[in-house]
């Protein structure tokens, strides 16, 4: 696909565990923290399809079509090839705080 298309938006109100809860499993094993280390959440999937945080989720495991933005291009799964661009931020009243962006490339499986 040769445009953009969101795959969800969804919020981190919906996560299982707290960001204290997230900092005792991550360290109570030794795991040393240190002021400005920066903790992924991991994936955050809200109530709604829209807010599902994987395209597992979006695609229930292979059983629905997803429509690719305005290229109207159905998927159920990543091909080779496919551009993933992932960005987040956090906002507040009258603030909002970006975390850059990550991109990779879906490469062919390496055959053995």
């Amino acid at each position: 696909v040769s445009t953009q298309s969101t795959g969800a938006s969804s919020n981190f109100k919906y996560m299982y565990w707290s960001p204290r809860q997230q900092l005792v499993h991550h360290s109570v094993t030794g795991c040393n923290m240190r002021p400005g280390d920066l903790l992924g959440s991991g994936t955050i999937s809200g109530t709604e399809p829209h807010e599902y945080g994987s395209l597992l989720e979006l695609c229930w495991k292979g059983t629905k079509e997803v429509k690719l933005g305005e290229s109207g291009e159905i998927r159920k799964f990543l091909k080779d090839g496919d551009d993933v661009i992932m960005t987040g931020y956090a906002q507040g009243m009258g603030y909002r705080v970006g975390f850059g962006t990550c991109a990779g490339k879906v490469a062919p499986a390496i055959q053995i």
